[in-house]
């Protein structure tokens, strides 16, 4: 008797003390929505603040992209400039100002100044020295103008010419890319422009974001059929930046594919004459600069010395990059190296995502991949002349709407700006005595 009772009371504190699955469940069933309807009502709060953005006009959000992603730039320049050491340009832990104004930026602040030399400085075996005729005019005069409205020097007036430049790139941009895409997915494209690796180059004094305004706007104006109107953005691209050859080529496939399909879509004769005198001045635009610096010094090579001068050879078209691919792998299969990235390059501009830019866009990269081949000795600055490749940004958009991807994308960008300008905007002397410009 008494152990049944000790037994019953057994399991009856036994299961007393046991837990209650029930319970738990419907208290985690509990925590859990009320957890959601936070969620959910936070989620609101935030739909609700940012309404009046989504229903903001598209030059406003443009605007403000490029802002923010222009101010997370600046916060990276500054965390760089922190822990920078010595340097040609100044003395460690620069101020925002001083450490964006290095490299090239040293270059346009002598135009700045002084403009361009009426000789060619030469070495002793009469090879070029580095010089300002490398750098083409339309940047650094309008930091001249502005400088001489406001009375600030260089550092500041070249700052804020490069980075209202690249406001309006990012408007242009979004314009172009309309053509082809719908709001949203356009202003993805432009995000991933604003954000790209190499974007921080946008707000330092070099021409780029210059230059990217001016193509965006000859590409649409292209694109268009609106060729009169194309003329001026060609001039003004083929004096801020040398692109004016792929530029030339894009205009010569643009008129060709127009004419064989005549029949089909017309290409009335008023078109013809104006795409033609579009087709006539890039083509002359193309060698402007050169032509204007053999006039300026009496030497026809002054260009092209000038611009091999950092290389220490003479221009030979596609050499450097079998050159490169020797250098990296070997004789047997560095000339490999380059058709092979020519290959990967075609493959990829025939993809699904690349060939809704439109056939135009993806000449253009093509026509600007193929001129960097021909000129360019592959060079740590050779990642910040991919950024006129902007179309591809749109081609990116396309691959996925996934929010995940897209914010995914943003980030991996956001982190690469770190290491581009920590690697590159520091100044590191090599081996040779040189050091690696972005």
């Amino acid at each position: 008797m008494t152990d049944m009772a000790t037994s019953g009371v057994n399991r009856g504190g036994a299961n007393a003390a046991e837990p209650n699955p029930a319970g738990i469940n419907s208290a985690g069933k509990a925590a859990q929505h009320a957890g959601a309807t936070i969620n959910d009502e936070m989620y609101a709060l935030l739909r609700r603040a940012l309404a009046p953005l989504r229903r903001a006009p598209w030059w406003l959000k443009v605007t403000l992209l490029y802002l923010a992603a222009r101010l997370v730039s600046y916060g990276i320049f500054l965390g760089a400039a922190w822990h920078a050491a010595e340097s040609p340009w100044g003395g460690a832990q620069p101020d925002y100002l001083t450490f964006i104004n290095r490299w090239d930026a040293g270059w346009y602040e002598r135009i700045f100044d002084g403009g361009y030399p009426t000789t060619i400085p030469r070495n002793p075996d009469g090879t070029a020295q580095p010089n300002q005729w490398a750098f083409y005019p339309i940047f650094p005069l309008l930091a001249r103008g502005l400088g001489a409205v406001t009375g600030l020097g260089w550092p500041a007036a070249g700052a804020i010419v490069a980075t209202v430049a690249g406001l309006a790139a990012a408007l242009m941009i979004y314009v172009l890319f309309k053509n082809f895409a719908s709001s949203g997915t356009a202003l993805w494209g432009v995000a991933f422009f604003a954000t790209f690796p190499l974007s921080p180059v946008l707000q330092v004094p070099y021409a780029e974001s210059l230059g990217m305004f001016f193509l965006a706007a000859a590409l649409h104006l292209l694109i268009k059929g609106n060729y009169w109107a194309a003329l001026p953005m060609v001039v003004l691209l083929c004096l801020s930046r040398p692109a004016g050859a792929p530029f030339a080529a894009v205009v010569l496939v643009h008129l060709g594919l127009r004419w064989w399909n005549r029949k089909r879509e017309p290409f009335p004769a008023p078109d013809m004459v104006a795409g033609a005198v579009l087709l006539v001045v890039s083509g002359v635009m193309a060698f402007a600069w050169m032509f204007i610096a053999g006039w300026v010094t009496g030497d026809w090579t002054a260009y092209t010395d000038t611009e091999t001068a950092w290389r220490g050879t003479r221009l030979v078209l596609f050499k450097p990059w079998f050159d490169a691919g020797v250098e990296l792998v070997g004789p047997l299969w560095g000339p490999v190296l380059p058709v092979l990235f020519v290959a990967l390059v075609a493959l990829y501009l025939n993809s699904k995502a690349v060939r809704r830019i439109g056939l135009d866009l993806r000449v253009w990269c093509g026509m600007y991949l193929l001129y960097l081949m021909a000129v360019l000795h592959p060079q740590s600055s050779t990642f910040r002349m991919l950024l006129p490749l902007f179309p591809l940004a749109l081609a990116a958009a396309f691959i996925s709407h996934s929010k995940a991807y897209r914010w995914s994308l943003i980030v991996m960008f956001t982190v690469l700006q770190v290491v581009w300008i920590v690697w590159l905007w520091q100044f590191s002397a090599i081996s040779t005595g040189q050091a690696w410009p972005p």
